[in-house]
Formats: C-alpha cells, structure tokens, sequence
C-alpha cells in the first residue's frame, strides 16, 4: 500500500512556501502527496518536481473541469478547451512523474442541467476522454475519474455509473477511482461500492463524511478496509480534507466551520489511522 496526502487542505496552489509541509508530510510516514492541479503549464511545476525528488515523494495529481473547460457541454468549442486543458494536465503529470490523474474531470464542477444525465452527454464525455487517455498511455500515466455525490455534480453520482463510462471510454489507461466521503451519502454500503469498481479501481482517496479526520466520522471504514483488502488492492490511499484555508474550495465543498484541530490533527492521526485499518483488515 502507498500512502498520501491531498494538499488541498493547504493549498489550491503549491509553491516554495509549501515546500517545508513536504518535508513534514515525508517525516510523518507519507510515501507521496496529492497535488492539484488547476493551472499553470509543466514548465510551472519542473520546480515542485525537483522538490519531491529531493525530499523522497511520490506525487498523484487531481485536476477539475469548468464551466468552460465542460466535456459533456453540447458546445463543440467547450468540449475542444475540454481536451486542451486536459492535454496540459497531462504534460504536467509528465513534468512530475505523477503515477495517476484522479478528480472529477468528466463534467463542470457544480454545474448543473436541473436533470440526470443524457445520453448525449455520456457519449461527449466518453470521446473526450478517450482522447486524453491515449496521450496518458504515452505518458505512462493512469486516469482514474471520480465520481462525486450528487449535490457537486449531477453527471456521475455512484460506481455504478462509474465502471459504466470506463466500459464507454474502453482504454487501458482510463480507469475509476474510489472516495469514501462520496461513497458515504451515495451508496447503500461502502462494500459494495468497492466490490463494483474493483475490477477497475486505480486510486482511492480517505475521506471522512465531514471531510475532517479520517476515523472519527459516520463512515463505515471497517467495511471499507476489509472489502479493499478482500479485493485485493494495494495502490494509493490518499487523505482528503478540506478546511476553510482556501475560501474559493471551502465554498465549493461547503466548509463553514473548523472540521479538525490542525492540519496536523489530520495527517498524524490520519495516516496512523490507515495503517491501523489496513492491519487489521489483512488479518
């Protein structure tokens, strides 16, 4: 197993001010961090890469869509800017020698039809993606979409309909992702959750259902260790958190209040926590 750290809890944004938390983040236990992706070009992030090289990370990345960069948007030009920005978003995972690209980047974040999903739609985001697959195989990088829970986005809200885009997209290097906070208010059971998208789960991401510290929510983690480790996975874990640092992203996630004591409070006790669970769910 692979241990992470989502830096959006600090940042939206990571540059030489943040270089000391990898550090931190590489004493506390940490194999690799998590980090956004919301701009820039690889150029930008040559630095941070070196920085990770020194400081013994590995990196996975997380990238969004928009309102202007939508690939399910009935506007061919939406869609190109789609591709672009998703193009980009594979050159810096290039520039960072990132293992996989994981987020939401099937549709605009919190952008909304007033109905579910058509059919149109799928088949846009299906070609969209498939186009930015085959430039991650030549990357050596793995996608792994997320689904999200249906007060963030309408398009893809369970595994379900997860393991469905991966058939649609049909390439190796598309894959699905696994996130418990999303898992906690979309699903029966986080088991079969997991057991949906085992034949294709690329990443999965820790997040408890008030997106504080792992372990000290409602979320079902013991099923949710047990069934990854029946399942057989042994990629990355990655802590996601969210606090109010960053307002853009604490108005997105609706994060009003203070969730956790200190960042520190998350990532010590989260990352013990995992490994705890992680034991015992081999035994």
């Amino acid at each position: 197993m692979k241990y992470g750290m989502n830096l959006l809890l600090w940042s939206g944004s990571i540059g030489p001010e943040h270089y000391p938390l990898l550090a931190d983040l590489k004493a506390a236990g940490f194999d690799g961090v998590e980090i956004p992706v919301f701009g820039g070009t690889a150029a930008d992030y040559k630095p941070l890469r070196a920085e990770l090289d020194k400081t013994g990370l590995k990196c996975t990345t997380v990238t969004i869509l928009t309102a202007e960069t939508n690939a399910i948007s009935p506007d061919a030009a939406v869609r190109q800017k789609a591709s672009e920005w998703l193009k980009t978003v594979v050159e810096i995972n290039h520039a960072l020698g990132a293992e996989t690209v994981v987020g939401p980047y099937h549709s605009a974040l919190g952008v909304f039809s007033g109905t579910g999903p058509t059919g149109d739609e799928k088949k846009r985001a299906a070609d969209v993606l498939r186009g930015t697959a085959e430039l991650a195989k030549q990357a050596n990088l793995m996608l792994g979409i997320e689904y999200l829970n249906r007060f963030e986005c309408y398009f893809l809200n369970t595994a379900k309909a997860a393991v469905e885009l991966v058939k649609a997209v049909d390439h190796p290097n598309f894959r699905t992702m696994f996130d418990t906070f999303h898992a906690h208010i979309e699903e029966k059971d986080q088991s079969s959750a997991i057991r949906t998208v085992a034949p294709v789960l690329a990443h999965v991401h820790i997040s408890e259902n008030d997106r504080g510290t792992p372990g000290t929510g409602q979320v079902d983690w013991a099923g949710a260790f047990k069934t990854l480790a029946e399942v057989g996975y042994d990629g990355w874990m990655v802590i996601e958190a969210f606090g109010r640092a960053l307002p853009d992203l604490a108005a997105a996630t609706r994060v009003w209040r203070d969730l956790f004591p200190s960042p520190e409070h998350v990532y010590k006790n989260g990352l013990a926590f995992m490994k705890a669970q992680v034991a015992v769910a081999k035994k």
